[in-house]
């Protein structure tokens, strides 16, 4: 349109002739930019040497197509019947028609394929974190069946010791585990209460197992226990310092520790257990990795993980994650 008035508030044309042909000429224009753009959209499957010959021919064919209509309605509105153009007319209007549908044509290219890069970029993003959602649920899954193991294998010890009572009480700590685990989400954050509830039932079932020789003492400050955190993510610690820290003719005594700071909330779990080998690579079973590497992919940098030997004995770790990643 800009263009269009442009070309004509120069001429020598009155209003009266002016107005409709803008009006006509904008609109053929704008129809032949709508087949220009149906065209390229069925060429783009083509080879790169046939799409250019095929845009070649159909700018030419509109520009040729688009200047004749120009000429014949502007004609048909000073009344004149079909006149023939000069040379002179041919080449300046062509080339105008030309160059406003090269213009539309770079412009038309350049937002599609602005487009065309949004869209993969979204689609990557969304593999990405289909990718991310698969990794975490796979990680959750793998705890599951490790801590569902020991606990079956804990009840039978006690059934073959014909201690019936406390294998009742046991399997039903462990049905309620088990529901907790197929009615949460693996990808869902729980409260740190519920989060510390189900700890102490997985705690309940290894205090009817280990008896006198567990001690748990847990401490969670009163402002984060609506904070949310990935669900089971204390309880495999927690089993991983009974499995490896734990001797055979010593009292275990676990600390867990809830605290929020102004910007982080520190998860800090300790025993008086045998602690981490210096000597070797710490590994302490698949609890502390999957641990680790949920939270890498939840948290990203965001979130750290340190851990020791206690100057008097025993193990600990601290998680430390952003606390405004868990309101």
């Amino acid at each position: 349109m800009l263009t269009e008035l442009m070309i004509k508030i120069p001429s020598e044309e009155p209003w009266s002739i002016h107005i409709p042909h803008l009006i006509i000429d904008v609109t053929c224009g704008f129809l032949i930019t709508l087949a220009l753009r149906r065209a390229y959209n069925c060429s783009s499957k083509h080879a790169f040497k046939t799409k250019v010959a095929s845009h070649l021919i159909l700018l030419l064919t509109a520009t040729l197509v688009w200047t004749q209509i120009k000429w014949v309605t502007l004609q048909w509105l000073y009344g004149n019947g079909w006149l023939s153009m000069t040379w002179f007319d041919f080449g300046t209007w062509t080339s105008a028609s030309l160059t406003m549908l090269l213009t539309w044509t770079a412009f038309y290219y350049a937002i599609k394929i602005y487009l065309d890069n949004l869209e993969q970029t979204q689609k990557a993003a969304e593999a990405t974190h289909l990718a991310k959602e698969s990794q975490l649920k796979m990680l959750r899954y793998q705890l599951n069946p490790h801590f569902m193991f020991n606990s079956i294998n804990a009840i039978c010890t006690l059934i073959l010791k014909k201690e019936s009572l406390q294998a009742v009480n046991m399997l039903e700590k462990l049905c309620d585990l088990l529901r907790h685990s197929l009615y949460t989400d693996p990808l869902e954050k729980v409260a740190i209460k519920e989060e510390i509830a189900i700890l102490k039932t997985y705690l309940d079932i290894e205090q009817c197992r280990f008896t006198d020789r567990l001690e748990v003492n847990i401490s969670v400050d009163e402002p984060c226990n609506d904070l949310l955190i990935p669900s089971l993510l204390v309880q495999p610690l927690v089993e991983n310092a009974l499995k490896h820290g734990m001797r055979a003719d010593q009292k275990m005594v676990i600390t867990i520790n809830v605290e929020k700071t102004k910007t982080a909330l520190l998860i800090k779990v300790a025993d008086t257990g045998k602690g981490f080998n210096d000597n070797k690579k710490s590994k302490r079973g698949i609890g502390l990795a999957n641990c680790e590497q949920r939270l890498k992919l939840m948290y990203g940098n965001s979130h750290r993980i340190e851990k020791g030997n206690g100057k008097s004995g025993g193990a600990w770790l601290c998680i430390s994650l952003p606390i405004n990643g868990l309101q």
